[in-house]
C-alpha cells in the first residue's frame, strides 16, 4: 500500500462526531465530494510510493486551506496553481498557505519538496468558534477534548510511513509547548525542531519575511541530513 493509499484511508476514519465544548465548533471537510477528488489527485500525484517521508506539523487545518482543500497549508490557488490540480473552489488564499508554498519553492518546487517531506497537522480536525478559526489550545477545556484525538493521531502518521528520525513543528509557542512533551512521554520521534508558524510570519513579521524562508530552508537541510543519519 502507498503512503497515497494510507493517507487517504486514515482521512476517510476520521467522523464528525467529536466531543467538543459547546462553544468550539468542528471543521470537517472530509464530506465534500470535491475535497475528496482534491486529495485523492494531490497524494496520488506525490505520494504514490513508500518511501518515508519527515513529517513538518502544524496545528489544526484551518477554513481557507486545509478546510476547503483537504491538503494542509495548500489553499485552492495553490492546489492548482503550483500543484497543477484543476478545482471548483472559491479561488481565496490564505496566509499560511502562501508562505509555505514560498519555502517549497525555495526548495526547488512541488515534486522535489513532497519527495522529501508530509505537512500536516498535530490535530487532525479543525475548529471554529463563531465563524472563525479557532486552535485546539485557546481554551483549556477543547484542548483537553482533543487530546486523546491528537495523540492518535500523531501515532497515525508514523503508521503512515513517516520517519520516526526528526519531525519539525511549526510553532514555536503553544503548539510546541503542546507538542514536545507529548513527544518526550511517548517518544513519537527521536528529534523535534520548532519553527515560526508561517501565519505569525506572515501577519506580523512580514518584513522579514525572507529571513524565516532562510530559517526554513535551513531547517528542511537539517531535517534531511537528521534522516540520513
Amino acid at each position: 500500500m502507498s503512503i497515497a493509499q494510507r493517507i487517504l484511508q486514515f482521512n476517510r476514519s476520521l467522523q464528525p462526531n467529536w466531543e467538543l465544548p459547546p462553544h468550539a465548533d468542528l471543521l470537517y471537510p472530509f464530506d465534500g465530494e470535491e475535497t475528496w477528488r482534491a486529495m485523492e489527485q494531490f497524494y496520488g500525484k506525490y505520494y504514490g510510493d513508500d518511501r518515508p517521508r519527515i513529517a513538518i506539523f502544524g496545528i489544526n487545518p484551518g477554513r481557507f486551506g486545509a478546510g476547503v482543500t483537504g491538503v494542509p497549508f495548500t489553499d485552492p490557488i495553490r492546489l492548482e496553481e503550483v500543484c497543477g490540480i484543476p478545482n471548483a473552489f472559491h479561488k481565496k488564499p490564505e496566509l499560511s498557505s502562501d508562505f509555505v508554498y514560498r519555502f517549497i519553492d525555495n526548495w526547488g518546487g512541488a515534486e522535489a519538496f513532497y519527495e522529501h517531506f508530509y505537512i500536516t497537522s498535530l490535530c487532525p480536525l479543525g475548529f471554529t468558534r463563531d465563524g472563525k478559526n479557532y486552535n485546539f489550545y485557546d481554551d483549556k477545556k477543547l484542548e483537553r477534548a482533543v487530546e486523546p484525538h491528537i495523540i492518535h493521531n500523531i501515532q497515525s502518521q508514523l503508521d503512515l510511513g513517516v520517519t520516526n528520525k526528526v519531525a519539525l513543528v511549526m510553532g514555536v509557542g503553544k503548539n510546541w509547548k503542546h507538542f514536545e512533551p507529548l513527544n518526550e512521554k511517548h517518544g513519537f520521534f527521536e528529534v523535534l525542531k520548532p519553527l515560526p508558524h508561517p501565519r505569525w510570519v506572515m501577519q506580523y513579521r512580514r518584513k522579514r519575511l525572507e529571513e524565516f524562508l532562510e530559517d526554513y530552508q535551513q531547517a528542511l537541510d537539517w531535517a534531511v541530513g537528521k534522516q540520513k543519519l
